[in-house]
């Protein structure tokens, strides 16, 4: 079979439905493919904590055709104040909504991971097979296909598997050889959660500091939500060990770790348990020196995830699956160049955001001592009264992806 370029009409299968997964599916499908998204969910997981968009992120979900229906789901949230113990703001900074420049620290699109992934799974359900409740955990490959070994006891054949099954990606541990070490930490960890809103949680994100190198962050999504995220800087075995513990072991944890921080502690540990969910994780990056071997390839954070104080990881997610769709539609009948392409395009701009994520600077907005956390404020405060932040992010000429320009569309936004 072919389809409209006159290639051929190639069997993919994705193994996971998240953002990048979802992106692939669309871009996919309107190349011709036959696309089957293997979720391990038993439904879409459409959770999640906030996330946004920026840079090339922005453009990429344009070229999608989805960017109205993005805008219809924007939280709304002002921009980020770095409160004190009683909640009061020692400085603010607002958010870019000029339309030029680069984004602050809170994007001109924020969004709810859940809703983001509705909005790509709703232009892509129609065109691609879903199959939840179902995971790849192994399989084979020739010249010919990829067998994939799904958790059911089922196989199935394949001219392509796409790992986009996250940070912790089986298919890019059965890929790259033993022993390998893709993960490239930061020393920081982090947990967050909901609890119910109150009046006095505003649109404006506060940032609170904690002695010890910690961090609360509080920043609510709707009428009756807020959300809640526990960080820390910590380098020991248990706290890299805490993420893969049961969940009430996960929650004591942080409860502990915090239960001396002050300001809205008691609320927010109170409020986990009764939590629609609670995720916590190791704050790591993503780097590995290929993404493919014959016709296997990874995509999203399996390949390239370049944490959440890059500011570009769902940008990131979505730039990519634009770049490897784009390879494969253009090249259906020769994978190996399609695979080789998506590496050299898309190789500079991973690398540029995930060097932007200095350890050292992270550490500079987590102090350890009370006196260094109000001269961080102070400096903060008088930056901000100087309109510092404003001004350079509305000057700046690039955002946080550099000038790396996407490349052409991968295919039509809208199916034939």
């Amino acid at each position: 079979m072919t389809h409209g370029s006159g290639g051929p009409t190639l069997r993919v299968l994705v193994a996971g439905g998240g953002i990048s997964g979802q992106a692939l599916a669309f871009w996919l499908t309107r190349g011709g493919h036959r696309v089957t998204v293997a979720e391990r969910s038993p439904a879409l997981r459409a959770a999640g904590a906030q996330v946004d968009l920026r840079g090339q992120g922005i453009e990429a979900v344009k070229r999608m055709g989805l960017l109205d229906a993005v805008r219809g789901k924007l939280v709304d949230e002002a921009g980020v104040a770095f409160v004190d113990a009683r909640g009061r703001a020692k400085a603010t900074i607002m958010a870019n909504t000029s339309g030029r420049g680069r984004q602050t620290l809170t994007s001109e699109y924020e969004i709810m991971r859940g809703d983001l992934v509705r909005i790509l799974h709703e232009a892509t359900r129609d065109h691609a097979d879903h199959v939840f409740g179902k995971s790849v955990d192994g399989f084979e490959q020739d010249a010919r296909q990829v067998v994939a070994h799904f958790s059911d006891g089922s196989s199935g054949a394949f001219d392509l598997l796409i790992g986009a099954d996250g940070q912790g990606s089986r298919i890019r541990g059965a890929l790259l050889p033993q022993g390998s070490a893709p993960y490239w930490r930061v020393g920081i960890h982090m947990a967050y959660w909901f609890v119910p809103r109150i009046a006095s949680d505003s649109n404006v994100r506060d940032t609170y500091m904690v002695p010890g190198g910690r961090q609360i962050m509080r920043r609510s999504h709707s009428p009756s939500e807020t959300q809640v995220y526990f960080v820390m800087r910590e380098e020991s075995e248990e706290a890299s060990a805490i993420h893969r513990a049961p969940v009430e072991r996960q929650q004591e944890f942080w409860a502990d770790r915090f239960r001396d921080a002050g300001w809205q502690t008691r609320r927010f540990t109170e409020g986990m348990r009764a939590s629609p969910f609670f995720y916590s994780q190791e704050i790591v990056q993503v780097r590995t020196d290929t993404w493919s071997k014959g016709r296997v390839v990874l995509a999203g954070d399996a390949a390239h995830c370049a944490s959440p104080y890059s500011g570009m990881g769902v940008s990131g997610g979505l730039v990519g699956a634009h770049v490897l769709a784009g390879e494969i539609n253009r090249h259906p009948d020769d994978l190996s160049t399609a695979l080789a392409n998506y590496d050299r395009v898309l190789r500079p701009f991973t690398d540029e955001i995930q060097g932007a994520v200095n350890p050292r600077l992270l550490r500079l907005g987590m102090p350890m001592t009370q006196l260094a956390i109000d001269a961080f404020q102070a400096t903060t405060a008088l930056a901000c009264l100087l309109h510092v932040p404003d001004l350079a992010a509305r000057l700046s000429k690039e955002d946080r992806g550099g000038n790396w320009q996407l490349p052409e569309n991968p295919a039509p936004a809208i199916a034939a």
